[in-house]
């Protein structure tokens, strides 16, 4: 051992020759810093994650949501759904025709149209490719343009009549009674299946 190395220091403290050890304590400073970095970063997510709950709890969310959606525009008059025009019973000239074997059932049917206010054309029995062979109530028959309005309002003095087209060019329409038909409906309900038919259909609600 050297004379100058202190007594009881030894191995990596020992002094040889003229060199001599470095005695100071290790440094923890930079453990100092990472431990401050780690705790500022920690807190900042807590923090942060504790106003996100918040805000989507209370409904900051769907606020922003609302914010950056696009208002939908109104309606436009071409958009919008007309209410169908009906003609009234007096513009439709109705021809009644029997198809079952009931005598005089054209004749009672034709006279309780005419008390509701429709114009009557021609009354009596069926045409031989109709007669005795409508299974139903009955059979609307006219040109395609009655489709648009006539079929309606004559429709809903009668239920479960079947529509048909033919190839005429006049505005008349024939009523052809099957043979299960018992009577026409009320006029109440008839007024009824008419005013629901007049209201405008809603306008579509779909997403802009």
């Amino acid at each position: 051992m050297s004379m100058l190395t202190p007594p009881g220091m030894g191995g990596k403290y020992r002094i040889k020759g003229d060199a001599y050890p470095r005695m100071r304590r290790p440094r923890k400073r930079g453990r100092l810093v990472l431990a401050l970095v780690g705790a500022v970063v920690a807190l900042g997510l807590i923090g942060w994650g504790t106003i996100q709950l918040i805000d989507v709890f209370g409904g900051g969310g769907k606020s922003r949501a609302a914010a950056h959606q696009k208002p939908c525009p109104a309606p436009s008059a071409s958009t919008a759904a007309a209410p169908q025009a009906l003609p009234k019973p007096a513009q439709i000239t109705v021809n009644v025709y029997n198809a079952t074997p009931r005598g005089g059932l054209a004749k009672a049917v034709a006279d309780e149209l005419k008390k509701r206010g429709f114009a009557i054309g021609k009354v009596g029995n069926a045409p031989s490719e109709y007669d005795k062979k409508v299974p139903g109530n009955g059979v609307l028959l006219g040109a395609p343009a009655a489709a648009r309005g006539p079929f309606s309002v004559l429709g809903a003095q009668l239920k479960g009549a079947t529509q048909k087209t033919d190839t005429r060019d006049t505005q008349d329409v024939d009523l052809i009674l099957g043979t299960t038909f018992a009577n026409l409906n009320t006029p109440k309900d008839a007024d009824t299946t008419l005013a629901a038919l007049a209201k405008p259909a809603p306008a579509p609600s779909g997403k802009c």
